[in-house]
């Protein structure tokens, strides 16, 4: 994890209080604010301290985030505490923090204690970020930056569930007849926190491994196989630890560690920021989220396009519809509006690598931003 003196500025209690008084979503001023802001225009600049908390796997993109927008906003203060996505989104709805960042987007119930922080209405999730997963390995003689092994969703499902438990197991030798793989113990890395990569992930398991993986969709890790760490940060560090390993962490994080390429069609796909976008845009967006303004996208998990990469993190802002204080609806939409600009994706894909969100994804996220204001 990354020692930005702007996110352990968040990390202490006292620190969360002092910026909850003018980040909170019940803050009692009153004053008006301009909700005419599109994306990709200037804004009138704003001033202030200002946090935010939830995924992560935003951590990289957020600092890049954060360096742009203070340079056009040099009188605001941001802050933001990788803490993750469940963590993120229990502190948001607790009114202490201006936004919050989940890798996940919002379950029912959670948009229905939204009202409680929010000055009128609910809260709402646009993805603002959105990266493959990649599963991760160290494994000597085979691993590497750049190296990979083919995999199907069934062999990962396997894996994960600990009904595969050797490197050299049958079902990846065939996947890999030019590898010398070691008759040597998987042992699986899971994230042990409530984790919306995690639900990412088991989200690709479940949808395309068929009978391979019976478990629920969650946040948390759902059964005893492997070992938990806490953070994508845990998950890197304990798989750089020990020969043998295998994870899965958003891609940005995979540094020199090898990578499984996934089977789509007859091909296997490695990961990459074009490959994940593929899958995005063809994937439709879920009308089934319950509330107003909201744009979550219904991943496809079993597309066969070729060159598409299918284990994605698309990763979401939540912020309120209204907000009782004006400075703060003021900030939350201007950052989003710099976050989702062509600018700001930009500048995430050359920080963490995320691959761009496409125009037409653009258009429906900025009505959704255009609609904060002040109650």
């Amino acid at each position: 994890m990354r020692n930005s003196i702007l996110v352990r500025s968040i990390a202490a209690v006292s620190g969360i209080v002092m910026l909850a008084s003018v980040a909170a979503c019940g803050d009692n001023t009153t004053a008006s604010t301009d909700s005419s802001a599109k994306s990709d225009t200037k804004t009138e600049t704003v001033s202030g301290n200002f946090s935010g908390a939830g995924a992560s796997s935003q951590q990289a993109a957020v600092e890049a985030w954060i360096a742009g927008f203070q340079g056009t906003n040099p009188d605001a203060k941001v802050a933001y505490n990788p803490s993750g996505s469940g963590a993120g989104v229990s502190t948001f709805l607790t009114g202490a923090t201006a936004w919050a960042g989940s890798d996940a987007s919002l379950a029912d119930n959670e948009v229905e204690q939204s009202k409680s922080v929010c000055a009128s209405g609910t809260a709402f999730d646009i993805p603002v970020y959105i990266s493959p997963i990649a599963v991760v390995f160290n494994l000597q003689g085979v691993s590497g930056k750049g190296k990979t092994l083919n995999m199907d969703a069934e062999t990962i499902a396997k894996i994960f569930d600990g009904k595969i438990t050797k490197w050299n197991d049958d079902a990846i030798k065939k996947q890999n007849p030019k590898v010398d793989l070691p008759d040597l113990d998987i042992t699986v890395v899971h994230r042990s926190d409530k984790s919306g990569t995690t639900k990412n992930f088991l989200s690709y398991v479940k949808d395309a491994a068929g009978d391979a993986w019976s478990y629920d969709l969650g946040e948390n890790w759902p059964n005893e196989v492997g070992q938990g760490a806490k953070g994508t940060s845990g998950v890197i560090s304990t798989v750089q630890q020990a020969d043998g390993t295998i994870g899965y962490a958003d891609a940005s994080q995979a540094g020199d560690l090898g990578t499984v390429a996934v089977k789509v069609g007859d091909d296997y796909v490695p990961f990459s920021a074009e490959a994940a976008a593929k899958v995005v845009d063809a994937s439709p967006l879920d009308d089934s989220a319950k509330g107003d303004n909201r744009v979550v996208v219904k991943l496809d998990h079993n597309t066969t396009e070729k060159g598409a990469y299918p284990i994605v993190l698309v990763s979401y802002d939540v912020a309120c519809l209204a907000y009782k204080d004006a400075n703060t609806a003021k900030f939350v939409k201007s950052w989003l509006t710099y976050v989702t600009s062509d600018e700001g994706q930009q500048t995430a894909a050359s920080a963490a690598g995320s691959a761009p969100m496409s125009n037409t994804l653009r258009q429906k996220v900025v009505k959704s931003i255009d609609a904060i204001k002040t109650k």
